[in-house]
């Protein structure tokens, strides 16, 4: 079951506490979560469950994740306000983006939040050519859009996770918005592999041996490296040279709260990109 915003800003202030503060891209994303949570509050008398239980089979039966970029309920002056927050947030911490505080600051809702632009984003497109941000990477630039509309697409992905036959999906991409995953875990009572999705936090269980990015089962092109614990699994394929960070939750003597993982293992970031592997996203 997906951990709640609350509480993984929970036992981020609580870490703080034990150990007086908390390094800085942990203290960036407490920060961040703690805009996206106030957004979440704010729409979680708004939302209804849309589709009916037909519809909602036959989207499963044909692959068609259960939220379209149409259908979103997006609240313009409130994304707007939120992506104003969010922006400063990034420009205070530009430091671990390599990137210019000023030019994070002066970015502009009216030129990365059109209809246009977040449509393009959801669906995986390339942004207009419109949007030019001289010396401005596009990676970090789609990370602040996603950042915005995060809050929006895990409300929506709350009236819907529950509708999902885990068994009948089984595909590479999030049931709820197609969106890749971007982390994965081994759940602690069989072993079995659980995608984590990069946009919505939605969980969904995967082949064990089968690329989540390319889709090959070709053995010879999958492998993974292990740490000395063995509680973290560094998944790759050889075929796509995409990874995937893993934890198995049968190692784990704790809990484990996935969204907060991809933070406390960017390490194995490095590692992976210095072998020559790429994360699951591409430049847009």
């Amino acid at each position: 079951m997906p951990i709640e915003t609350d509480a993984i800003l929970q036992y981020l202030e609580e870490k703080e506490r034990k150990e007086g503060a908390l390094p800085r891209p942990l203290e960036f994303y407490r920060n961040l979560l703690q805009v996206q949570s106030e957004v979440e509050r704010k729409l979680v008398s708004r939302l209804e469950a849309g589709l009916s239980r037909d519809a909602i089979n036959k989207r499963i039966e044909n692959g068609t994740p259960l939220i379209s970029f149409d259908e979103l309920a997006l609240d313009w002056p409130l994304l707007t306000a939120a992506f104003d927050e969010i922006k400063g947030i990034f420009a205070n911490y530009a430091e671990l983006f390599n990137s210019s505080k000023r030019r994070l600051a002066e970015l502009g809702a009216d030129v990365l939040l059109t209809r246009s632009a977040l449509k393009r984003w959801f669906t995986k497109q390339k942004l207009p050519s419109t949007i030019s941000i001289r010396g401005m990477d596009k990676k970090l630039v789609n990370s602040i859009i996603h950042a915005a509309i995060k809050p929006f697409l895990i409300s929506h992905a709350k009236t819907l996770r529950d509708s999902i036959d885990q068994e009948r999906w089984r595909r590479s991409y999030c049931p709820i918005c197609g969106g890749s995953p971007d982390f994965a875990f081994l759940d602690a009572e069989r072993g079995s592999r659980w995608l984590l999705c990069s946009r919505c936090d939605t969980e969904w269980i995967f082949q064990r041996l089968q690329c989540p990015y390319c889709n090959t089962q070709d053995q010879n092109d999958l492998c993974y490296f292990s740490d000395d614990a063995g509680l973290y699994r560094l998944y790759i394929c050889e075929r796509c040279k995409r990874y995937i960070k893993t934890v198995d939750q049968r190692q784990a003597e704790n809990q484990v709260i996935l969204p907060l993982e991809r933070f406390l293992t960017l390490d194995m970031d490095r590692q992976a990109i210095e072998m020559g592997y790429k994360p699951h996203y591409r430049v847009t």
